[in-house]
């Protein structure tokens, strides 16, 4: 008999007595459910645990709710967010709406209004979902940090910005993906069709000279001579190998 994996669920809320009481009520009604007590083990969790929903609080410790939904839309446009929080004011919820929020609770809440909405929305995320697909986690292992230095050059993956030879940079998603990618392989030659399809599940009519473009950005960003690059290095036949050094 086949078995149905369950919905996850990533609760970020600091409150405990509220955090476990949600917990508990979405473990009886069938889900998966892990708990985040501030925003940086929230974003962390919702990196390493892929899960199908996030209910998220706003008043949080170290990144607060509405910096973690500006994250999270950066690299995930169609993963269910419901707001759970205090604050119910109604410019909170136009701020949540514009940030890309896709339900919004006020504190208190009813518990059974909270179940019908999560499975409204742990449904509707099964729409834009075909049959069998594979979780995002579950192909090239990713860098699940939410830092990273290397010579003078320092990643924010929470904010998605870089302080580098270059100045200080935003980086989109994909330039995201492809440092989490080089990071977790630091020191092993990538093959440019390795790397096309971890960072763009290899679409027919993307080509190998998209990794080269994004390499040229690196060495610009990074590297302090990017013609010499140090960090960035290619392996001629391979592809491309990230070296930080000590």
């Amino acid at each position: 008999m086949e078995t149905v994996e369950k919905k996850r669920v990533l609760i970020i809320e600091d409150e405990s007595h509220i955090a476990e009481g949600i917990k508990l009520n979405l473990t009886l009604q069938g889900y998966a459910a892990k708990v985040a007590v501030d925003g940086i083990e929230g974003l962390e969790k919702w990196r390493a645990w892929d899960p199908d929903l996030i209910v998220l609080d706003i008043m949080l410790p170290m990144v607060d709710g509405f910096s973690i939904l500006q994250t999270i839309r950066r690299e995930d446009e169609k993963i269910p967010v419901l707001i759970l929080s205090a604050r119910g004011d109604t410019r909170d919820k136009v701020r949540g709406l514009k940030y890309g929020v896709d339900d919004y609770l006020s504190k208190p809440f009813d518990l059974e209004e909270f179940l019908l909405r999560v499975e409204r929305l742990v449904k509707r995320k099964e729409w834009y979902e075909p049959p069998g697909k594979e979780r995002r986690k579950s192909g090239c292992p990713l860098f699940e940090g939410t830092a990273y230095s290397f010579g003078t050059n320092h990643i924010d993956f929470v904010t998605s910005t870089a302080r580098c030879a270059a100045g200080e940079v935003v980086l989109t998603e994909q330039e995201i993906t492809l440092l989490r990618i080089f990071i977790a392989h630091q020191g092993k030659p990538l093959s440019r069709k390795m790397l096309l399809k971890a960072g763009w599940g290899y679409a027919r009519d993307t080509s190998t000279r998209t990794v080269d473009n994004f390499i040229v950005r690196f060495r610009k960003y990074f590297e302090s001579k990017p013609k010499s690059p140090v960090y960035f290095k290619s392996r001629r036949s391979v592809g491309y190998i990230f070296e930080p050094g000590e």
